[in-house]
């Protein structure tokens, strides 16, 4: 999937999203959320779309984002002026494979539904290392369709052929961003709706 194609897609359900695949992972969003608010710092969210996630940081939680698509920030930046959410520093168009922000910047890196549309992930994780600070986090939750099995790999085989143009991949393999070697996984753990999701927690060892 290129980003021309990722980026026409988002921009067709910018206006749904929050509505459509907004609403069907908010239960998934909310316990991610609760795992991140338990820390402190400066926080990155690659991907962060119409900026559902951004009413649910603690206040205590310094908070940038970032998007490829510029009709999702459109709608992102109404709802930082809207709910005067003060912690929210920045607002960025960027490539999440070649990010504007200098080395070790940030305490938490959050890539929520976002991995499995990007190109390279492998390049996307690599970018992540380096502006994380030493001994951060980076919160991963998705959809790991590869893995499927019995009705979920149904699931996947189904809505393979339209996945493009939903602007995600069905069959996301979760290795594809377990390359990365100074990052480890510390904690992994299924969410809702069905399990489908799942929630990864990696760990900055250099």
């Amino acid at each position: 999937m290129d980003l021309e194609r990722v980026e026409k897609a988002y921009a067709r359900w910018a206006p749904f999203y929050d509505w459509t695949f907004g609403a069907a992972l908010t239960s998934a969003r909310r316990q991610a959320m609760a795992y991140i608010n338990a820390t402190a710092g400066e926080a990155l969210e690659i991907g962060i779309g119409t900026g559902l996630s951004l009413p649910l940081y603690a206040p205590h939680v310094a908070v940038t984002g970032v998007d490829y698509s510029g009709e999702m920030l459109v709608r992102a930046k109404d709802r930082v002026a809207r709910l005067a959410l003060t912690n929210v520093i920045g607002l960025e168009q960027m490539d999440a494979r070649t990010m504007g922000f200098r080395d070790a910047s940030f305490d938490t890196i959050v890539a929520m539904h976002v991995l499995s549309v990007i190109p390279d992930p492998a390049a996307a994780m690599a970018e992540i290392a380096r502006v994380l600070k030493p001994g951060g986090q980076v919160v991963v939750l998705g959809h790991f369709g590869a893995e499927g099995t019995g009705l979920m790999g149904v699931f996947n085989r189904a809505i393979r052929p339209i996945a493009p143009r939903l602007g995600w991949h069905s069959d996301f393999d979760r290795s594809s961003i377990l390359k990365e070697p100074s990052l480890q996984v510390e904690r992994e753990r299924k969410l809702p709706p069905f399990g489908m999701m799942r929630l990864l927690v990696l760990r900055k060892t250099s």
